[in-house]
C-alpha cells in the first residue's frame, strides 16, 4: 500500500449526490482523526466549493480538481492519495483509467460498482498489475455487494466455530427493503445492456455466477430468475434485481479465501414475499415488475434527507449442510440502502483499507475477501449495520 502520501482518502466524485454523502459522513465521523485526512476530488473548483458550504465544511478540506479524460490529473490525483473513493460511474464508461492509474500508482481504490461485465475486464487487464504495485482495489463497496458478502463472511465464520466446518449451502434473502434504487444503479443497468448488445460475448458473463473467479468453476447455481415457494423458509420467494452482482462477489470472496467455503459451495439470493396466496401473488408481481428498466431516474437524482433516514433493510442468511446442520444470520442496515447506508460503508471501507495496510496484499479484491472482520467490526461500530446469528 501507499505510504508517505498528503491524503489518506480522497474523494473523487465529490460533487455528485452520493459523493457529497460520503463527504458528509466523513466531515462528521472523523473531524479530529489526524490518519483520515481526506479531500474532496472533482472537476470543477466551483462545484466543490459550493458542496462544501452545503455541507460546513469552512476550512481544512483541500480540493483536487480531476478529470476523467484527463491522465495527467488522474496520476496527480493517486500519486498524491494513500486511497481513492470514486463514485463517479457508469465505471465501464468512466472508471478504466482511474483503475489503470491506481494499479500503477500502488494506490488503494474503492467503488460502488455493479457491473460485472467491466469487472470481469479490469481484473482481466489490472489484477496483475495491483499485485505488483501492492494497490488493494476493492468493488462493489455499497449495497451491492457489502451486506451479501460479509453477511455470508459472518455466516460461515460462525459456522467454523460450531461445526468446524462452513456450509457448502447458504440462500441470501431479503426479508425487507425501504428505500429506492439510485440513478447512478440505473445508469449503469443500462450502461450494462447496451455494452451487451454491441458486445455478444458480454451476455456470458452477465449469465456466468464464476464469471470473476478467473476460469475456477463450482457446482451448478439455482437460476433465483423465476418466483418459488421454500418449505423450509415458509414463504414465497422472488427474483431480486442485485442477485446478478451479489452472487458473483460472493463468489469471488469464496475463490480469493483459497474456497474456504467449499468448492461446492452453492449461493443464491431471492426476496421474501411471505406465505400463502398473497405470498405468491406478490413474488410473481415482483418477477413482471419491469419499472426498473423504464425509470428516468438520472445519475445525481436520489431521496430527501427525510426518506434517507427513515430508510432501512433486513437480510437474511440461512446456511445449511447435508447433515442437518442450520445456521441462520441477519444483517440489518439503519438507513434507505442505496444512499444513506451506502455512503456510509464505502467510507468505512476506505478508512480500514487505510487503518489496516496489513489486512490484504496488491491486487483485486471483494471486500469480505480483503477485510472480513474488520470491516464488519467497524460498520457495526460506525456505520449503523448490525450483524448477528438468529438460531
Amino acid at each position: 500500500m501507499s505510504t508517505q502520501r498528503q491524503f489518506g482518502i480522497t474523494v473523487y466524485g465529490a460533487t455528485g449526490y452520493t459523493g457529497q454523502l460520503i463527504c458528509e459522513y466523513l466531515h462528521r465521523q472523523y473531524p479530529t482523526d489526524g490518519e483520515v485526512k481526506w479531500a474532496m476530488a472533482g472537476r470543477s473548483q466551483e462545484k466543490l466549493e459550493k458542496v462544501a458550504k452545503e455541507i460546513g465544511i469552512t476550512q481544512g478540506v483541500p480540493f483536487v480538481i480531476c478529470d476523467a479524460d484527463d491522465k495527467e490529473s488522474l496520476d496527480a490525483m493517486v500519486n498524491n492519495t494513500s486511497v481513492v473513493i470514486s463514485t463517479v460511474g457508469p465505471y465501464q464508461l468512466y472508471g478504466t483509467a482511474l483503475i489503470a492509474a491506481c494499479a500503477a500508482a500502488g494506490t488503494d481504490y474503492v467503488d460502488l460498482c455493479g457491473e460485472p461485465g467491466w469487472m470481469h475486464e479490469m481484473i482481466s487487464s489490472y489484477n496483475k498489475a495491483a499485485k505488483e504495485s501492492g494497490a488493494r482495489i476493492v468493488f462493489s463497496c455499497g449495497f451491492d455487494s457489502i451486506p451479501f458478502d460479509l453477511g455470508v463472511v459472518f455466516l460461515q465464520d460462525a459456522a467454523m466455530q460450531r461445526l468446524g466446518s462452513s456450509m457448502p449451502r447458504i440462500k441470501g434473502r431479503v426479508r425487507s427493503m425501504k428505500g429506492g434504487f439510485s440513478g447512478g444503479t440505473l445508469a449503469s443497468l443500462k450502461a450494462t445492456m447496451a455494452s451487451a448488445a454491441k458486445k455478444p460475448e458480454l451476455i456470458k458473463v452477465l449469465q456466468d455466477p464464476f464469471a470473476l473467479t478467473e476460469g475456477s468453476k463450482g457446482p451448478e447455481q439455482p437460476s433465483g430468475a423465476v418466483p418459488i415457494f421454500e418449505e423450509d423458509l415458509n414463504s414465497w420467494s422472488a427474483p431480486f434485481v442485485m442477485a446478478t452482482i451479489n452472487t458473483k462477489n460472493v463468489h469471488r470472496t469464496n475463490y480469493l479465501l483459497n474456497h474456504a467455503f467449499g468448492r461446492d459451495f452453492v449461493y443464491d439470493e431471492m426476496l421474501l414475499t411471505g406465505p400463502g396466496e398473497q405470498g405468491e401473488a406478490v413474488a410473481k408481481a415482483v418477477a413482471a415488475d419491469k419499472s426498473m428498466a423504464k425509470s428516468d431516474l438520472k445519475p445525481g437524482d436520489g431521496p430527501s434527507k427525510e426518506e434517507r433516514e427513515n430508510g432501512s433493510y433486513d437480510l437474511l442468511f440461512a446456511g445449511s449442510n447435508d447433515k442437518g446442520g442450520l445456521i441462520l444470520a441477519s444483517v440489518q442496515g439503519d438507513k434507505d440502502p442505496g444512499y444513506g447506508s451506502t455512503s456510509k460503508m464505502i467510507a468505512e471501507t476506505a478508512v480500514c483499507l487505510l487503518k489496516n495496510p496489513e489486512a490484504a496484499s496488491g491486487g483485486i479484491w471483494t471486500p469480505g475477501a480483503a477485510l472480513g472482520q474488520l470491516l464488519i467490526t467497524r460498520l457495526q461500530e460506525n456505520a449503523g449495520l448490525t450483524f448477528k446469528l438468529e438460531n
